[in-house]
Formats: C-alpha cells, sequence, structure tokens
C-alpha cells in the first residue's frame, strides 16, 4: 500500500485552497465530465474531500469515488448530499469496485501520486477493467516543465509569497519530482513535501494503449481549449475500446 500523505493535517485544511474551488474553475470540468458520463455512472480516482464529485453528482451523475485518505474522506462524509456517494478506502492503481463506469477520472495532478511507471500503467489497466465498452478515462495533469528549468538546475519555484513558499525539486532521471512546501501558519512554519512522478502525454497515450484504449480528446483545459506546444497542462480522454 503507498504512503498516505495526505492525513489529518492536510486534510482539515485541503478545502482552504479558495482558487481550486471556484465556480470558474469546478463547472467547466463538470460540465466535461457530465457530458461524457450522460446517463452512465462516474468513477473518481483520489476523490478527496469531494471538490468535483458532489457537484457532479448535483448533476444527476452516480458517483463512486476510490481513496487512500481516510481523513480526506471524512471531510467528504461532512458535506451535504456526501451520502449519495459510494467510497472504497485504497489504493486507485488496483482497488476494484462492484459495477461498471461510462467514464472514470483523475483531476489536478493525481495520476502523479503514483510515483512509479509500474504503477501507472496498472492504473489505466485498472480502470480499463472498470470502464463499459466505450467508456472514457480522463486525465487532467501539468506538462512536464522541464523547458522551464535553466541548464544544470533541478528546483524550480511555483509560489512565491509573503506565506507560503513552493519550489519543485525535478529528477530528471527517473521523472521524479517532489514538491516543498513551506507555509506559515498561526505563527509557525510548516514544512510539507511529497513525492510525485511526472509523466509525458505520449507516455500516457501508450499506458492507455496498453489497456485496449485509444485517445478520444486532448485539450490544454476543460473548456477544450486547443492543446498547443505552450500549453502547461492538459484535460485528455482515452476511450476503452468496444
Amino acid at each position: 500500500m503507498p504512503e498516505d500523505y495526505f492525513g489529518e493535517r492536510v486534510a482539515e485544511r485541503y478545502d482552504s485552497a479558495a482558487e481550486m474551488f471556484e465556480p470558474a474553475v469546478v463547472d467547466p470540468a463538470v460540465d466535461f465530465l457530465a457530458d461524457l458520463a450522460g446517463d452512465g455512472a462516474a468513477l473518481e480516482l483520489g476523490i478527496g474531500t469531494g471538490r468535483i464529485a458532489l457537484p457532479l453528482t448535483q448533476r444527476g451523475v452516480r458517483v463512486h469515488g476510490i481513496d487512500l485518505s481516510a481523513a480526506m474522506v471524512a471531510g467528504l462524509r461532512a458535506k451535504p448530499g456526501a451520502g449519495d456517494i459510494g467510497v472504497t478506502i485504497g489504493d486507485f492503481a488496483t482497488a476494484r469496485v462492484e459495477g461498471t463506469f461510462s467514464v472514470a477520472y483523475l483531476v489536478f495532478n493525481t495520476i502523479m501520486n503514483l510515483t512509479t511507471q509500474e504503477e501507472q500503467i496498472a492504473c489505466f489497466q485498472n480502470i480499463a477493467a472498470h470502464l463499459e465498452p466505450g467508456g472514457c478515462f480522463v486525465i487532467e495533469v501539468g506538462v512536464p516543465g522541464l523547458q522551464r528549468l535553466p541548464p544544470g538546475e533541478t528546483v524550480r519555484a511555483f509560489n512565491v509569497s509573503a506565506t507560503r513558499l513552493g519550489f519543485d525539486e525535478y529528477d530528471v532521471v527517473s521523472q521524479g519530482l517532489i514538491s516543498h512546501h513551506y507555509s506559515v501558519v498561526d505563527g509557525q512554519l510548516e514544512v510539507f513535501s511529497v513525492p510525485f512522478r511526472y509523466v509525458w502525454p505520449s507516455e500516457l497515450d501508450l499506458m492507455a494503449r496498453l489497456a485496449g484504449m485509444t485517445l478520444r480528446e486532448r485539450w490544454s483545459g476543460w473548456k477544450r481549449e486547443p492543446y498547443t506546444s505552450d500549453s502547461t497542462k492538459h484535460v485528455s480522454a482515452w476511450e476503452k475500446t468496444a
């Protein structure tokens, strides 16, 4: 079982990242996923506190989630409407749930929480086993920012403010990335670091092919903005072969 980096300390503050919960951020994702779900059910990997699952449920889509963190799921359970959502505690690369789904999804870089290529491949295979024929697996993830690293450097800042510092530390040999967070909370410095594995779009396409899925669409955002060489993230959907 992978290590759970999203325990009570993280879970109790997770919803304070207000920009993530803004309707301008959430609504396009929900629209995209509801369109793919149709009359079927949705499976969210890394459901967390329900940022996407709850509004998707309100749109009439049946949602089941998988998450490693019992603390994050407790945050979901405390919210109105959560009783309509089933949750399985476990590793979403391998955990199985009953039923089949018309769409499964991983948002906000969560695929990178699987820190080896083998785990990421297993995730695609696991999802393929849960999808109905013609169903889609959707991932929202950043494009690796190696072009923004000066030659010979491995650390890039992603947040610098009076109360928070954030740095990504790259290992370009293993495609490893450690995200370091330094925050001032109630006058005290809190330090939080979590490992990831960054992954290229073409690599994800191959993982999908190995699992019996093919690329259906790729965009630079949930509003189906064109994906270009300047895109810093992508939203991709792979369809299970009928």
